[in-house]
């Protein structure tokens, strides 16, 4: 531990060394932007918060040494190297703080902490809990046990890691009965976690990905709505769906491949040693039912009904009032012909805040779910809120990570380095393959770091602007903005040392190293798809409603030929 420390400072030194020297070397009585000043030192601080993320595993870490070297950079352009040093720490307390000064940012953040305080209070009064209870009885078959597993994971679409907690513990009794496999059971939980999560309108990531991309679009001078971008980037989350998919397909041809058939085989012939391997009491402390508590799905559909149709509302409205308040007459009149058109709704939501209207949705959903277990006799006031204040202490991370991010961002966007890299390489990479290098790239990242956030954080930035320059049509830049969102959770989707990748085994109880060695081969095989069947001919300008139903029959027929049944008989 001592060496890694050691490392770390001495790779830190260096390279704050190697940018003192080539600032110096650059230097220039000439204004200049930093783009032709730094040249390639542009990508050291994002290269440094990826290294440091390798080395560290730690995302707070890699960010804060990333931004903090960046900031060192800038200010060597008018102090020494001591004076640098110094006025690189308070660039970076001024970054921080204002980001926070952003009624945008301090939004975000919000609605963040505030609907892991509605998980909570759903976990604690034991909704999530009956929802999975109650599905959990319709498996009565290796298929249907399966599929319960599969409608989970999608039901639980607010959080990967109340997918792996609420889902896991559920199922595996049902899964042994019904001999499938921990294996085949830790791979649905893990496809249906992040990759579900990534893609809900309504999450504990949505937060992060709008916010990312609301600043990416900013630092081209494009006028966007992060969350109307959003949207448009769903249809071409290939991975996210096709693994999805793929999940669905196995099930129901009962056909499987690789290392994780072979664990099938062994379960359905009964040859399958069960070993419980047991959550981290901690884990399980915060993800426990309240002592005494009566199950009810009411408990997890109402305060979940009232966090979407609240967020809809929220999104109709802020749209709606910015329009009326604009002078844009087109739109009003819009309004004014049908308030409830598919037009007006589509306008509304393009123009709304996000951020206001998402953090109003989770703050009455938070209300709603604590009167809800107040009325019930479940909590009182105070402990409704302590267990509220709770879910908050849990996302208080994802926070500091979005700070760090919005710093970092700061900080790329003034060393020039998106227009270095866009003045290098948007003439020398090929438009079609673009977004599939982006994903790739995102892939690589979010595997050998573990977190599909702080891979976002370092690409968004980059990509975006790149991507702009290489193709300035907004249907390329979407498709490129949905290759850094979904070659970051595809790499954190089968990496051995991401979070949810461990709690999924954990969950279902399965070994770490099994889970990873069977889920590996589909993971890599849906990747190859994504690459062939979606962002390639993306790339091209081919419409996504030719790519995306081409993408999963890819899926579906690939799996025919490839997987074999699950016959324990014939083995």
């Amino acid at each position: 531990m001592k060496n890694k420390k050691f490392l770390i400072v001495l790779i830190t030194f260096i390279v704050l060394m190697l940018s003192s020297t080539m600032v110096y070397a650059a230097e220039s009585t000439e204004v200049i932007s930093n783009a032709e000043r730094f040249k390639w030192f542009t990508l050291i601080p994002p290269l440094v918060a990826i290294i440091l993320a390798f080395i560290t595993k730690n995302v707070v870490i890699s960010l804060f040494i990333g931004t903090l070297t960046g900031c060192f950079m800038t200010q060597l352009t008018e102090y020494n190297f001591l004076g640098a040093l110094i006025h690189s720490f308070l660039d970076f307390v001024q970054r921080a703080l204002n980001s926070l000064s952003d009624p945008w940012n301090a939004g975000i953040i919000l609605q963040v902490l505030v609907i892991g305080g509605v998980i909570e209070l759903i976990s604690k009064m034991g909704g999530a809990k009956a929802v999975a209870e109650e599905l959990a009885k319709k498996a009565k078959t290796p298929r249907s046990a399966q599929f319960v597993t599969w409608i989970l994971g999608i039901i639980v679409f607010f959080d990967d890691y109340a997918n792996a907690l609420i889902v896991g513990p559920i199922m595996k009794p049902v899964a042994d009965k019904m001999k499938v496999s921990r294996e085949r059971l830790a791979f649905i939980i893990d496809a249906t976690a992040a990759p579900v999560a990534g893609l809900a309108i309504i999450s504990t990531w949505i937060g992060l990905e709008v916010s990312l991309i609301n600043d990416g679009f900013q630092k081209i001078g494009m006028k966007a709505d992060g969350f109307g971008v959003f949207l448009q980037t769903i249809p071409y989350r290939f991975y996210n769906i096709l693994i999805i998919v793929f999940v669905i397909v196995t099930i129901a041809t009962l056909r499987d491949f690789g290392p994780m058939r072979k664990a099938e085989v062994k379960a359905r012939r009964g040859e399958q040693i069960l070993q419980d391997i047991n959550l981290d009491e901690k884990i399980k402390e915060e993800m426990a039912v309240k002592e005494g508590v009566k199950l009810s799905i009411w408990n997890a559909i109402i305060p979940i009904g009232t966090l979407v149709i609240g967020a809809l509302i929220s999104f109709y409205y802020s749209g709606y009032t910015s329009i009326m308040a604009g002078d844009n007459e087109s739109l009003k009149q819009i309004f004014n012909e049908s308030l409830f058109s598919f037009r007006a709704i589509r306008e509304a939501f393009s123009n709304a805040n996000a951020s206001i209207a998402l953090f109003q949705s989770a703050l009455l959903a938070s209300i709603v779910a604590i009167a809800l277990g107040v009325f019930k006799k479940i909590f009182t006031i105070s402990e409704a809120i302590d267990v509220w204040i709770d879910g908050m202490k849990g996302l208080l991370i994802t926070g500091v990570i979005l700070i760090l991010a919005w710093s970092l961002g700061g900080v790329i966007g003034d060393l020039g380095t998106a227009d270095f890299l866009v003045s290098k390489l948007s003439n020398s990479v090929p438009a079609f393959l673009l977004p599939s290098i982006i994903f790739v790239f995102g892939a690589v990242i979010s595997f050998s770091t573990g977190t599909a956030y702080g891979t976002m954080t370092i690409l968004m930035p980059l990509a975006i602007p790149l991507s702009y320059a290489v193709n300035p049509a907004m249907s390329y830049v979407i498709v490129s903005t949905s290759a850094v969102l979904t070659g970051a959770i595809f790499g954190d989707h089968c990496s051995p040392i991401s979070d949810t990748t461990i709690l999924s085994s954990m969950g279902a109880g399965c070994s770490h190293i099994e889970h990873v060695k069977t889920q590996m081969w589909y993971s890599l095989f849906i990747g190859i798809l994504t690459i062939i069947f979606g962002y390639i001919p993306a790339g091209f300008g081919v419409p996504i409603y030719i790519v995306l139903p081409i993408a999963i029959f890819s899926v579906i027929l690939s799996t025919y030929f490839i997987g074999k049944p699950i016959d324990s008989k014939n083995e």
